[in-house]
């Protein structure tokens, strides 16, 4: 079970969102795992995290920069804090946006304590002067402070403790090579399957003192994106329902009436994502269709539809990008109960719009 705290500006608030509002991370703080061992899911990462962390206890050593990187919602917050819990060392938290100028990134890292974690989220949005100050800092464990203006500068060199980098990214493609290539370890975070979440959501039902069968968590656990925030977002809904309107016990029947309230279907679809393939599939024949005629056929804006609704659809094969516009599959009409238009008429002999 695992959460970050990343967010994104231009996206609403929803139920299946993956970023964190501040109710989110109350709720997180208290549910996150303390140890590898309690941590559910990302096996792979999880295994060889586990190996360098082991090897630079048993060297008396900090351990190797960390890169971190995968969707939101998906625990990379939560694993620097277990990297800290595991290293016996505290944790500075800050982020890429936070940190515009070199002086910010000097500030910080002047003040690590020997062997500190420095938790850096998104940080790919750091500053290109910070960026080429961290080069230096986690390679040779230096700064150089500049001091002065002009020809009569000075640079003073600042020798830093020992500490560990640990990097969160949602967009790794975005981070430099130079600055990609000092972290030792890089892990990738995926998508969880159906009964990881069902794990994830026992555990945090059993922590939020929440009655909830094994049906019950199937039927959350199917809805959740693959996303461990999502899961105990949707698990704090449905107890609300439950205890609202039945007798607290959260059952397949409670959730899936809990989860139709809130306008989650059982694909994990919410209002937004519905709209934007009923417009695809009714207004425009499944299309193709460009992106702002759509975003307006739904009232949103394009940066919405394209940022907020179309990645999961995608992954969910509801819809296809193309060069000439956005395509329906047939999963979509069939997800939505509809049956797909003929591209022709039977008298031209010519195939239908998905026959071959």
């Amino acid at each position: 079970m695992n959460w970050d705290e990343t967010t994104d500006a231009t996206a609403p608030e929803r139920l299946v969102g993956a970023s964190a509002d501040g109710d989110d991370q109350a709720v997180e703080a208290a549910l996150r795992p303390k140890d590898l061992d309690e941590f559910i899911g990302q096996e792979k990462v999880r295994e060889q995290l586990d190996l360098v962390l082991k090897a630079a206890r048993a060297r008396g050593a900090t351990a190797d920069h960390v890169l971190l990187s995968g969707a939101p919602g998906l625990g990379k917050t939560t694993l620097s804090m277990i990297i800290a819990a595991e290293m016996g060392a505290p944790i500075r938290i800050t982020s890429g946006p936070a940190i515009q100028h070199a002086g910010d990134l000097a500030a910080i890292l002047s003040s690590l304590q020997e062997g500190e974690v420095l938790f850096l989220d998104e940080i790919h949005r750091m500053s290109r002067p910070a960026e080429e100050m961290l080069y230096m800092a986690m390679e040779d464990f230096r700064v150089d402070v500049i001091v002065g203006k002009g020809p009569g500068a000075t640079a003073i060199p600042l020798e830093l403790p020992p500490f560990t980098l640990v990097g969160a990214t949602t967009r790794a493609g975005l981070l430099p090579p130079p600055l990609r290539d000092r972290f030792g370890f890089t892990g990738h975070m995926e998508f969880y399957a159906p009964a990881e979440l069902e794990r994830v959501v026992h555990r945090s039902a059993l922590l939020l003192d929440v009655e909830i069968d094994a049906e019950g968590a199937a039927e959350i656990a199917g809805r959740s994106r693959g996303t461990p925030r999502i899961a105990n977002r949707l698990l704090r809904r449905v107890r609300d329902y439950a205890q609202v309107r039945a007798d607290g016990v959260i059952t397949r029947e409670i959730a899936a009436t809990a989860l139709g309230v809130y306008e989650v279907d059982e694909r994990g679809l919410d209002r937004l994502d519905r709209a934007v393939l009923e417009a695809l599939l009714k207004l425009f024949g499944g299309g193709p269709v460009g992106l702002s005629t759509l975003a307006v056929a739904v009232g949103e804006e394009r940066e919405t539809v394209e940022e907020v609704a179309e990645p999961f659809l995608v992954r969910e094969g509801l819809l296809a990008r193309t060069p000439r516009g956005r395509v329906a599959t047939p999963a979509a009409w069939a997800h939505l109960g509809l049956a797909p238009p003929q591209a022709a008429g039977p008298a031209t002999g010519q195939p239908g719009l998905f026959e071959t």
